[in-house]
């Protein structure tokens, strides 16, 4: 079986978090979502989210591509996961591009997919009002 990994905040889930989704579970047949708490977001990416944790998690446990929802709660735990979870591919958006390539030395293939170029929560929340755009 092999088991893939990504990992995100998942606010106001989009139709480009499902796209991500889908593609990540057709890497392998088990995939994990390492979910940011919301400590996390706040105190390491000054991040505030709309939606809780617990919420997201169950937005998240809720689609048909995620097997296994976990608490991202620190930047360092990547390495860890890849061991614990038994992890042959680790996959994230193309904007972190070479950020992660460190973890093929964990044994991990590492897969940088397309984002979805038409939306993004920021885009989102600068469309409502709810954040000013860079």
């Amino acid at each position: 079986m092999r088991r893939v990994i990504t990992y995100g905040t998942f606010d106001l889930l989009h139709y480009g978090h499902i796209n991500l989704l889908r593609r990540a579970k057709a890497l392998g047949d088990y995939l994990v979502v390492a979910l940011s708490t919301d400590d996390f977001n706040w105190n390491q990416k000054r991040k505030k989210c709309y939606f809780s944790y617990e919420q997201r998690k169950a937005l998240l446990e809720s689609i048909r591509y995620v097997d296994l929802v976990i608490p991202e709660e620190n930047w360092e735990q990547k390495r860890t996961d890849i061991h614990e979870y038994h992890i042959d591919t680790f996959v994230m958006g193309d904007d972190w591009e070479g950020k992660f390539d460190f973890l093929k030395e964990e044994g991990a293939e590492v897969v940088y997919l397309p984002r979805t170029p038409e939306i993004s929560t920021t885009q989102i929340k600068s469309d409502l009002g709810v954040v000013k755009k860079d």
